[in-house]
């Protein structure tokens, strides 16, 4: 009995000494990792996450399922675009926005409205027929619900979610992303019909350069000679294409999301939808300034699709001479007085 009895005590003992001489050839360093006798770390020579994704620019696994992208697990790019929307995007468009609403603001103030020099002939002439005019407005009203729920995206969370709250920023977004989805393609159609409609008459010619070293007349008050168009409209017209196509490709590319582009690529996309919105944006505003409160006549142009002849003579002279306007509004003002 009392040979069992040592035999149990000499055992636990034993193993109560093996820690203590696992460690005889180890040292435990500060940070609790294992070091060797000669003090070094066994495991200084493994490769790191930093070295990862300096060698290949990403950390990936292998997975079995079928989607690829599941298998990226970081990259440094996903950094990048996450500085850009939570912290650039939202800086760049509200300056961008602000300061073309405050300078047309001051200049509406120093300037006030472009007024007709001459009164009105009483004559209307056609400037745009309803074909025109039903591509405009469906253009515009798809743009403006466009930006709108666009804008939700840059200043949302920062300026909506603490004033209303977390349920109803949530079925605002909701419905903002249904709005926006589904009224790109009229915007992307009417995008097509305008390019069909005015392609022509919006490009350049030898009137433009006289418009615009006369700053259309805008600080002089005096009217360079144009065609339909002059120029300030023909940079708009193209505006609203180069960045109205940048904004449909990239648009499709993140309706139908991976189906042409990797996450990179995605990424990307969301910068040059991110930027042309905010450029087209701005670029607008000015465009509504100068056709609603900027320039006396210039909406009744397109709510109607007629002008008074005076206003064509002043804005669009050369349009009046080549399209023999004179002439045709002398027609429509005998035609309208009674016979005696």
């Amino acid at each position: 009995m009392r040979a069992d009895i040592i035999i149990i005590i000499f055992v636990a003992l034993l193993g109560a000494a093996a820690p203590a001489c696992a460690q005889h050839g180890q040292d435990v360093a500060p940070s609790g990792q294992m070091m060797t006798p000669s003090g070094r770390n066994p495991t200084a020579d493994s490769v790191t996450e930093q070295q990862l994704l300096k060698e290949m620019h990403k950390l990936q696994g292998r997975i079995t399922i079928p989607d690829y992208k599941a298998a990226l697990l970081e990259q440094p790019q996903g950094r990048s675009y996450q500085f850009f929307h939570e912290r650039l995007l939202p800086w760049i468009a509200g300056i961008v926005i602000v300061l073309m609403s405050v300078a047309l603001a001051v200049f509406y103030w120093v300037r006030g409205p472009i007024k007709v020099g001459k009164p009105a002939s009483g004559i209307k002439v056609k400037r745009f027929d309803w074909v025109e005019r039903l591509t405009h407005w469906m253009t515009a009203a798809s743009f403006i619900v466009l930006a709108l729920t666009g804008l939700n995206y840059f200043f949302g969370k920062r300026l909506l979610f603490p004033l209303i709250g977390p349920d109803a920023f949530g079925a605002w977004s909701q419905w903002a992303k249904f709005a926006h989805n589904t009224l790109a393609w009229p915007f992307m159609l009417g995008l097509l019909l305008m390019i069909a409609l005015w392609v022509r008459d919006n490009l350049p010619d030898r009137y433009d350069w006289i418009w615009l070293r006369q700053f259309g007349g805008f600080i002089s008050g005096t009217h360079p000679p144009a065609r339909r168009f002059n120029a300030g409209q023909k940079l708009i017209f193209w505006a609203v294409v180069v960045f109205g196509f940048a904004l449909a490709a990239t648009g499709i590319l993140m309706l139908f999301p991976f189906w042409a582009l990797d996450i990179n690529g995605m990424q990307w996309a969301q910068y040059v939808h991110a930027f042309s919105a905010t450029l087209l944006i701005a670029i607008i505003i000015a465009h509504i300034y100068i056709g609603t409160l900027g320039m006396q006549g210039a909406f009744e142009a397109m709510r109607t699709g007629e002008v008074d002849l005076t206003w064509a003579r002043e804005h669009h002279p050369v349009w009046v001479e080549e399209d023999h306007l004179d002439r045709r509004g002398a027609r429509a003002r005998a035609a309208s007085v009674p016979a005696e």
